[in-house]
């Protein structure tokens, strides 16, 4: 299987490459900058060579995201799996009379127009068998478990999980499954070392999932990274 993993360069979308290679996939590594590709990545980039193709994908550029696209499909690349991975978390635990509005629409711009601008524009090359759409969202976004702070984050991974429930809508009668995974609170820039998970843990359960080792039931296609119905 070929992926798309945006968000490569570092956290749960380094693990989710560096996993995806080791079970013998080919990884597309999008990262913001190759002038910042981390050493990690190049390290996998010499132990796995053409099985790892890194390249610039900054989220927010749509122009970017089409050129590339562009370029991949001329190649004459398939995709199997896209893992809108690329995400940040601003404003934590900033009440609402002090929110900056500007950083709430950065977060949207990162967060759900990211996804979107993806699957705009490479949802034509996913044209393998069995193929896999993955949005990494949060128990944040949970509707039915809402709480008075990260207003971006939490909004945004709502708003995400909407998303992937029109893709699913639209992507019905073909062989895609379309998720949105909480990967667990985890050890990560984002998440701190007082984190419970580690990002390798939740990088396979989530490739299990794009594999359909683990096949969710679930009403909405929320799940964790280890297949569980998540609270929408």
């Amino acid at each position: 299987m070929n992926l798309l993993i945006t968000g490569a360069s570092r956290g749960l979308g380094y693990e989710m490459a560096a996993a995806a290679l080791e079970r013998g996939h080919s990884v597309i590594a999008g990262t913001r900058s190759l002038d910042v590709k981390s050493s990690k990545l190049s390290l996998l980039e010499d132990k796995y060579g053409p099985r790892l193709h890194i390249v610039p994908l900054d989220v927010t550029d749509e122009q970017g995201i089409a050129s590339l696209a562009s370029i991949l499909n001329k190649e004459g690349t398939k995709l199997g799996a896209i893992v809108n991975n690329a995400g940040i978390l601003t404003a934590r635990s900033t009440p609402i009379e002090e929110l900056d509005m500007q950083q709430v629409a950065k977060t949207f711009e990162v967060n759900l127009y990211g996804p979107m601008r993806v699957l705009k524009h490479f949802l034509p090359l996913m044209t393998e068998t069995d193929a896999a759409i993955i949005n990494i969202s949060s128990e944040a976004g949970s509707i039915s478990n809402a709480y008075p702070g990260d207003y971006p984050y939490a909004i945004s991974k709502s708003a995400l999980n909407m998303f992937t429930a029109q893709l699913r809508s639209l992507l019905k009668d073909q062989d895609i499954q379309v998720l949105s995974v909480h990967p667990g609170w985890m050890k990560t820039d984002m998440g701190g070392e007082d984190a419970p998970t580690s990002a390798g843990e939740s990088a396979a359960g989530i490739l299990d999932l794009i594999e359909r080792k683990v096949v969710p039931k679930t009403k909405f296609n929320f799940v964790d990274y280890s297949g569980n119905e998540m609270p929408i």
